[in-house]
């Protein structure tokens, strides 16, 4: 059997790590064992982050929730469980985005909660 050299399997396989860490500082873009461990790191931590990022956003939903509720006399905690016993079904998403862009539609809705 004939002897297989790796030359353009190789050369293709560094070039996409090459690729993928363009950008990257010094010999993490330039030199292929680097730019391999500096691909790995920063894929890791895209990886971990999406899931950083969902509880980074919950937070700031709550606090653009109970900053709106505070201008209207109440607290974040008292305005959501008026919220379930009004059974009005807006998630915090929702509710923060209400807030931030029409404030007179989350008045409305506190005064609803307000009567129930």
């Amino acid at each position: 059997m004939a002897r297989v050299k790796t030359g353009f399997t190789r050369r293709k396989r560094h070039k996409k790590i090459l690729k993928m860490t363009k950008g990257q500082f010094g010999t993490r873009s330039k030199l292929y064992k680097r730019a391999n461990e500096a691909m790995l790191k920063s894929l890791w931590y895209s990886y971990r982050d999406r899931r950083t990022r969902k509880r980074d956003l919950r937070g700031l939903w709550i606090t653009r929730i109970n900053a709106a509720a505070r201008m209207h006399g109440m607290s974040y905690s008292r305005l959501m469980s008026a919220f379930k016993k009004a059974d009005i079904g807006l998630n915090r998403k929702m509710l923060a985005d209400i807030a931030v862009r029409d404030p007179q539609t989350f008045k409305t809705l506190v005064e609803q909660t307000k009567a129930a």
